[in-house]
């Protein structure tokens, strides 16, 4: 495997798995920015049913319709995550009954049981690997004013594999709130997408 870090988004056959463009070379910003790593800034697209995933170190997944994994996505993602793999999932919907949540969770219990996912606390390693973050996962502002749902997300869940992350599931639609021009990031009085490096960051050394 390169020693080159790239960014894979996946994409699977059900739902709109191609969301958030710009997040991915924004993140990649961060990472250049904030780091030492050695960054590949072209966005790697890679179908969940290829071969190809065994070799990425790090996946996002993403959408706001219906998760319906084939029985080779479903053979993939769980052979990827059991051994080693990291894949960053986030619900654009930030809801937590929209049909990508429920239908994701739903494939989360096929894969890995009834009791897979689970809720991680918020002082776990990921909120201070490299930034710190006091109170858990940064709040979007999607959930503050979005969608009027006032649904304001305290916890992040993640299915662990041996005491470690594999699979980490976010419904504060971060993808959204990092999806602009890396340009505009001076703008803000402070970079959001610092979170996204810290999950980076423990995908590749945890």
């Amino acid at each position: 495997m390169s020693n080159t870090f790239f960014f894979t988004r996946l994409q699977y056959e059900s739902g709109d798995w191609d969301v958030d463009q710009r997040m991915p070379s924004n993140v990649l910003n961060s990472l250049v920015e904030y780091t030492t790593l050695k960054v590949d800034t072209q966005e790697k697209i890679i179908p969940l049913s290829s071969d190809e995933i065994f070799q990425c170190p790090f996946c996002y997944l993403s959408g706001h319709k219906l998760v319906q994994f084939t029985k080779k996505e479903r053979e993939n993602f769980k052979k990827y995550v059991n051994n080693g793999g990291f894949v960053f999932v986030d619900d654009c919907n930030h809801d937590i009954d929209g049909l990508f949540a429920k239908s994701f969770e739903r494939q989360m219990e096929v894969i890995f049981g009834a009791d897979g996912l689970k809720k991680i606390p918020n002082n776990h390693e990921i909120y201070n690997i490299f930034f710190e973050f006091e109170n858990g996962p940064p709040t979007t502002s999607q959930e503050l004013n979005g969608w009027g749902d006032d649904l304001v997300h305290e916890y992040l869940k993640a299915i662990e594999i041996n005491g470690r992350i594999g699979v980490l599931y976010s419904n504060k639609d971060y993808g959204c709130e990092w999806d602009y021009d890396f340009r505009n990031k001076r703008w803000y009085k402070n970079d959001n997408t610092r979170f996204a490096v810290n999950i980076v960051m423990y995908a590749l050394t945890s």
